[in-house]
């Protein structure tokens, strides 16, 4: 699988991380299995949370023996300071290990979550746990339509090595979002901040109402995901990519990563993937 260095933190990440959602609803028998077929694809990049329902003890049990393969991604939603450590501790017990390679505020998808954040300490904590070793990197994520926005007003504020952020063809069709979403892009290029995409695979929001993971309906075909992969990874600033929390749809994009068909789009084949997603309705703001 084609790996890219993550921003500053010299971490040559494979183009695929994986997901840890996908273990939402799961034993640990699953955790194994989703770690075995990540590893044996390529992938050398999980990302995890507490809110992902049964992730961390799902997988926490495979963790520390394949620790040493793996640049750990960890976040936290809590805005308060002391609650945030107390969940950042909480998984480095789960996942056994004394600490994550990047640990991230998670779901900052507007200035006002990202204020919030700073009223309540979670930012001084992130930072303090960088400071004390419990994680080698700082970072941020959100998945809403202001996330970009808010991302670039932290990174201007604060010393953060990642960023997390959606892209796919159906965004660039918005225009407020893919300036603000290029702004972000060129401002991490310039101080190496490295860049990790969600969404790729995302289509549309669900029809039925569903209520949790997937928080969108994603692509099935293969030829759909592959072309949401190839536009987000063809964006120029991405480093790597978070696999989506279905199944079939992670085994399909670790196909397609492990036999090397994540290729770059040509400028025709990305207006075009725009194109085709022009109908689509856009998917509401998300943790």
């Amino acid at each position: 699988m084609e790996s890219r260095r993550l921003g500053r933190t010299g971490h040559e990440s494979s183009v695929i991380a994986l997901g840890a959602a996908v273990l939402w609803s799961a034993t640990t028998e699953d955790g194994e299995r989703a770690l075995s077929e990540a590893l044996a694809a390529g992938v050398n990049h999980i990302d995890i949370a507490p809110g992902y329902g049964d992730a961390q003890q799902a997988a926490g049990p495979h963790v520390p023996a394949i620790r040493d393969q793996l640049f750990l991604g960890t976040k936290s939603q809590r805005s308060n300071g002391e609650g945030f450590r107390a969940q950042l501790e909480e998984t480095l017990t789960l996942l056994g290990t004394d600490h994550t390679d990047v640990h991230q505020l998670h779901a900052v998808v507007s200035m006002e979550v990202l204020e919030e954040r700073v009223a309540g300490g979670a930012v001084d904590a992130l930072l303090k746990a960088r400071d004390e070793g419990l994680t080698r990197f700082v970072g941020v994520t959100g998945h809403g339509l202001g996330t970009p926005a808010a991302q670039l007003e932290a990174l201007r504020r604060y010393d953060l090595d990642t960023v997390m952020f959606p892209i796919n063809p159906g965004l660039w069709n918005d225009p407020a979002y893919r300036a603000d979403a290029e702004a972000l892009l060129d401002h991490c290029e310039g101080s190496d901040v490295g860049v990790h995409v969600l969404k790729a695979a995302a289509r549309r929001p669900w029809t039925d109402g569903q209520p949790h993971v997937p928080w969108y309906e994603p692509w099935t075909e293969p030829a759909d995901i592959e072309r949401g992969l190839r536009f987000a990874l063809s964006t120029p600033g991405v480093h790597t990519l978070c696999s989506t929390s279905d199944w079939d749809v992670l085994r399909v994009t670790l196909a397609l990563a492990s036999e090397g068909r994540l290729t770059t789009m040509s400028g025709d084949d990305r207006t075009e993937a725009i194109s085709l997603m022009a109908g689509e309705p856009k998917i509401p703001n998300l943790a």
